[in-house]
């Protein structure tokens, strides 16, 4: 079914990275599984076979570098990253943690460049290897009261486009999955639960639909991929419009 014989989930006890663990370890692919919460990773294991758990905060400095030297680890060689771990933090910036904001810069950008770049520097020797980051649709307009969510996915967004020109000429995939929004624990963490109210149904992707479509687009080698054709329609509509009029929506959007 899928053409990974190895692979490393970032995020890996909920939302979508769970789901795209069940699909993978489902498939027959080895799958290491990294998080913070020990517990939900060891009852990932119980569920599905061949799954071998990394326990890692990816917000410190030591979590990066062992999850990183677990991708290096050339006696174990993993063919399909997927930097999946992340989080947002609604409100208005200048009432807002500055801590948490850190950690949020910290796990969506930092962490995700490291990872990114021990894939690629594993993979593009061997000419093999898939890379997937998930970032949203958020990264294609400012996000006012998701100011440094929508600016970090910016950034992944960005990133992925270009590591997908440097590496298909080595045998390399590299895919940027812009989801849109998905009933996950993302609405929880980030103090946006009142979306599911705010929102039709039709808006909604799920997490299964939002899983499948990133590792078929990753196969595909498509520089980035969109679940759903609402969101499809919107991001091209979005990314014709002058920037001040992408600020104006936006902003209406965050009001409603």
């Amino acid at each position: 079914m899928f053409p990974f014989s190895s692979a490393l989930v970032t995020g890996a006890s909920s939302g979508i990275g769970e789901v795209m663990v069940g699909l993978l370890a489902d498939a027959g692919v080895p799958t290491v599984v990294v998080a913070r919460r020990a517990d939900r990773l060891a009852a990932l294991a119980e569920r599905h076979g061949g799954v071998e758990v990394l326990v890692a905060d990816l917000t410190t400095d030591a979590g990066q570098r062992e999850v990183a030297a677990r991708i290096a680890d050339a006696t174990r060689p993993i063919d399909l990253v997927i930097n999946n771990a992340g989080f947002g933090t609604n409100g208005t910036f200048h009432e807002l943690d500055a801590d948490r904001l850190a950690d949020e810069v910290e796990l969506n950008i930092a962490a995700l460049t490291r990872l990114s770049h021990a894939a690629l520097a594993a993979m593009v020797p061997r000419r093999r290897g898939w890379l997937l980051n998930v970032s949203s649709v958020a990264s294609f307009q400012p996000a006012p009261r998701l100011a440094v969510y929508a600016a970090t996915k910016a950034y992944v967004t960005s990133l992925t486009e270009s590591l997908h020109e440097e590496a298909k000429a080595h045998g390399v995939n590299v895919t940027a999955l812009c989801p849109g929004l998905t009933k996950t624990e993302f609405q929880r963490v980030s103090n946006t639960e009142q979306y599911a109210d705010q929102f039709p149904s039709f808006a909604w992707t799920s997490p299964l639909q939002v899983a499948e479509t990133g590792l078929r687009d990753v196969v595909a080698n498509k520089a980035v991929s969109i679940p759903g054709l609402q969101y499809q329609a919107m991001s091209a509509v979005t990314n014709s419009l002058p920037r001040g009029l992408r600020r104006w929506a936006s902003s209406r959007v965050q009001r409603t």
